[in-house]
């Protein structure tokens, strides 16, 4: 061989290319180059190299870290292409497998730090495939070739074997240095990307090389790992620990767990790649997956923070995508999200129907005019609003007035109590009367309709003036002529009702004397009594809690 450019690749390394010889030359053949060169550069050298390559035993190294297989013309060749231009060199092709990985590893060495990332990474790919496609067999077939030119006695199949898994060795440390010699960012987006490209997004596995560069990846970073899920568990007790303050507290704190996370992802990415390509799960992945997923869930189910559930659940599907288990259960979550979200849509739709039906307002008198309104924000009376939550009892009624038989009109009466007091309105237009019962029973009758109903469920009793009701049975007065009056206690099988004198009645069906009443006016609730005792007679029930059911 002729003056060769200097190099510091492994190849430019080796002692065929030291001394300038082929692996068809003989031991004496060697012997006379190692002695000239020895006059042009370090005497050491060349008698190691010379040593390497007249012990048949240490031959096999320098020879499996050669050119097998590929004359030795084109070696040189290729040898000084890739020091002129290492992209052009490490795409060359058609040569045998193991001297194109010793040409690929001679060529990362050489990879410029100005390179992008993707070209590393498809590089890096290439070259991890070409690994894992050598074939002993062929290696050992080629060696012996030359060695039967050479003279020097054939290898054999055990020997080849550890030598071929020191060659992986050292395409790992190849690989290793590469790494090493990154800047953080382009390093960990050099793995992700060669990892993603040599196992299709995690789907199939990759070649045996990769796993082990990722497994060298995964020690390296763990301390990193374990110090951001720290972070992340800290921040998660802060959200649990605020979420009592509502939405507004939690928000900025899932806003830092997610920044956390994500920089947690963004370098675990290439080892939950490596391990879904091989079947299994990354324990850490998984277990922080499931501990911000916890959450999430609590966040909904404890705080009512629906919203911020989905937004958890979308961070976790966008991060742990590769963890099939975790994507499963991801994709539950969404999709019970999706359904809560399409209730509490019908809901909000619901509340404004009923926000619209509720509403109501109108001015009231001739000359001085005050204003009565029902809205969700309450019952609003010259002036004063009543919550229509802290309502307990409604009463209205009308009375009609005549004089000398001549109808004069009708007075309306409508009654608000809550706990605090009561008050009076007294209206003369039918239709703002009618309008406003309408809004009341909608806004505030079937919520203590179904609050008289639960506690009957609950074994409560209530009176409504002369009238004593249970969930099962109802106590009446028993009138008479002389003496005092009597209680009786019937169930409800054995009572009818009806409207008499604006009050609503309820006696005994087979005894005229036992019976009771409540003023529409004058008794809070007894509309609403008389709504659940003739809705509970028509569906022939024995129990008024049971009004609601089908």
């Amino acid at each position: 061989m002729s003056d060769k450019p200097a190099a510091e690749t492994i190849l430019h390394k080796n002692p065929f290319w030291v001394l300038g010889v082929t692996t068809r030359d003989n031991s004496k053949r060697i012997v006379e180059v190692a002695e000239e060169k020895a006059l042009h550069i370090d005497h050491n050298v060349c008698q190691k190299a010379r040593s390497d390559l007249t012990n048949p035993r240490t031959r096999l190294a320098a020879e499996t870290a050669w050119m097998p297989g590929v004359a030795p013309r084109m070696a040189e060749k290729l040898l000084r292409s890739l020091v002129e231009d290492p992209v052009v060199a490490r795409a060359e092709g058609g040569l045998p497998e193991l001297a194109q990985a010793n040409l690929m590893a001679s060529a990362l060495e050489l990879v410029s730090e100005s390179e992008q990332a993707s070209s590393v990474a498809e590089f890096i790919r290439d070259f991890a495939w070409v690994v894992e496609s050598i074939d002993p067999d062929d290696v050992l077939r080629d060696i012996n070739e030359d060695r039967a030119i050479s003279g020097f006695p054939e290898v054999r199949a055990n020997d080849l074997v550890d030598e071929l898994a020191s060659r992986r060795k050292t395409y790992r440390n190849v690989l290793k240095d590469l790494l090493d010699s990154m800047a953080p960012e382009r390093l960990i987006e050099t793995m992700t990307q060669t990892v993603d490209d040599s196992t299709d997004g995690g789907d199939s596995h990759g070649p045996a090389l990769i796993d082990e560069l990722v497994d060298s990846y995964e020690v390296e970073t763990q301390e990193f790992l374990e110090k951001e899920s720290a972070n992340i568990s800290t921040l998660i007790t802060n959200a649990r620990a605020v979420a009592t303050k509502g939405e507004q507290a939690v928000s900025p704190v899932i806003d830092k767990i997610a920044k956390v996370a994500r920089n947690w992802d963004r370098v675990a990415q290439p080892i939950q790649l490596s391990s879904k390509s091989r079947g299994k799960a990354h324990i850490p992945s998984r277990d922080l997956a499931y501990e911000l997923r916890s959450l999430g869930i609590d966040l909904n189910n404890e705080h009512g923070m629906l919203g911020q559930a989905d937004r958890m659940t979308r961070l976790l599907r966008e991060l742990f995508a590769e963890l099939p288990e975790v994507a499963e259960k991801l994709n539950e979550d969404a999709e019970a999200i999706a359904g809560l979200r399409q209730k509490a849509t019908e809901r909000e739709k619901q509340n404004d129907e009923w926000a619209r039906n509720i509403t109501f307002s109108a001015e009231v008198g001739v000359m001085f005019k005050d204003e009565l309104s029902i809205s969700p924000k309450g019952v609003t009376w010259k002036g004063r609003n009543y919550p229509l939550e802290e309502i307990k009892g409604v009463s209205w009624g009308g009375v009609k007035h005549s004089v000398n038989g001549i109808p004069t009109g009708t007075n309306y009466t409508i009654g608000i109590g809550d706990s605090k007091g009561s008050i009076t309105i007294e209206l003369r237009r039918e239709a703002t009367y009618s309008k406003f019962i309408d809004a009341l029973w909608r806004a505030v009758c079937v919520r203590l309709m179904l609050d008289m109903l639960g506690a009957l469920q609950e074994g409560r009793s209530f009176n409504f003036g002369e009238i004593a009701v249970e969930d099962t049975h109802v106590t009446l007065v028993k009138h008479k002529f002389l003496g005092a009056n009597e209680r009786v206690r019937l169930p409800w099988s054995a009572v009818h009702v009806w409207s008499a004198d604006g009050s609503f009645v309820i006696g005994a069906q087979n005894d005229k004397k036992i019976y009771s009443s409540a003023s529409y006016i004058h008794v809070w609730n007894a509309h609403i009594l008389e709504h659940v005792v003739r809705g509970g007679f028509k569906k022939g029930i024995s129990k008024l809690s049971d009004y609601l059911k089908d």
